[in-house]
């Protein structure tokens, strides 16, 4: 065979493989994302113009009406609605307690697994089963702990008959017990990964010079693993200003609940069936999550350099 046919027959070889290639990302990556348009970005802009209408799913849509547009009316609204400011204070309550929480035991659970102990890999399994489970079907499981009468969390603590979950002074603690119980094991396996990471010389250099554990944990540890520590913190953080699922298996939907965002726009939205200011009220609490989130982001890129 001659040179020219094999450069020829090379050449057919590779068109047909480059063919063949962009037909298989056409077939396989072209449905994820036309998914990703109708699921996702569709929706996400729709409710943006939603929010700056007056219109109603259920009212409209029987009716045949289409939006009616009102501009910003629906968030100055919200602006000035007291109700709106308190679940605001609820959700940040939740939040700080929820956050915090996660934080301190997450990080210290790591601390303690760092050390070498019999059954430290089926401990450590079981730690992170609860953050691989249902938020809903977690919620439920822990409305039947709670219970006052036959429940285990009060007889535990010897607490009495004390209702958690219909109780608006307790129900929202037992919220943020039970995020805090699933959730902890994230940030302590993040934390995990930022010890392992750690240089071990320089431990040893710590205690040729005799430095103290303080020193070592304030000096050494803590500085090597707080940008996953931010991390973990602005997951978290995101979570836990958009709870839902969690708070809706422990107390549902109704008075007694506790009214944070969620629950708030939830009841807005597909109780009473406001549609547009129920998406201005998304929008609002979208806004708020990114402006937290980017001061936390300001200081990962900080603890970076």
């Amino acid at each position: 065979m001659s040179n020219k046919s094999r450069n020829n027959n090379s050449g057919n070889f590779l068109y047909r493989r480059s063919l063949r290639d962009s037909t298989l990302i056409k077939i396989f990556i072209l449905p994820v994302i036309i998914l990703l348009i109708v699921m996702n970005i569709f929706p996400l802009f729709y409710s943006l113009f939603l929010s700056f209408s007056d219109y109603s799913a259920k009212t409209n849509y029987n009716w045949g009406k289409n939006p009616e547009m009102i501009g910003g009316e629906n968030f100055s609204n919200i602006l000035r609605d007291k109700v709106m400011w308190q679940r605001f204070v609820t959700t940040a309550k939740f939040v700080i307690l929820t956050v915090s929480g996660q934080m301190l035991l997450g990080f210290g659970l790591a601390l303690l697994l760092q050390t070498k102990f019999k059954g430290k890999g089926f401990i450590t399994t079981l730690l992170i089963l609860p953050m691989t489970m249902s938020p809903i079907i977690v919620g439920v499981m822990w409305k039947l702990f709670y219970n006052p009468n036959w429940g285990m969390f009060n007889f535990l603590l010897g607490l009495g008959k004390i209702d958690w979950t219909t109780n608006t002074q307790y129900n929202l603690y037992a919220c943020a017990i039970t995020d805090i119980w699933m959730w902890t094991p994230f940030v302590m396996l993040l934390s995990i990964a930022g010890l392992s990471a750690v240089p071990k010389y320089l431990y040893e250099a710590a205690e040729i010079d005799r430095a103290s554990w303080w020193f070592k944990f304030s000096r050494i540890t803590l500085p090597m693993v707080f940008p996953l520590l931010l991390i973990a913190l602005i997951f978290r953080t995101m979570e836990a200003f958009k709870i839902f699922d969690v708070i809706m298996g422990i107390a549902g939907r109704g008075a007694t609940a506790p009214q944070v965002l969620s629950m708030y726009l939830y009841n807005v939205s597909f109780v009473t069936w406001k549609t547009s200011y129920g998406s201005a009220i998304g929008y609002i609490m979208l806004i708020v999550i990114i402006a937290i989130t980017s001061i936390f982001i300001k200081y990962l890129n900080k603890a970076k350099t």
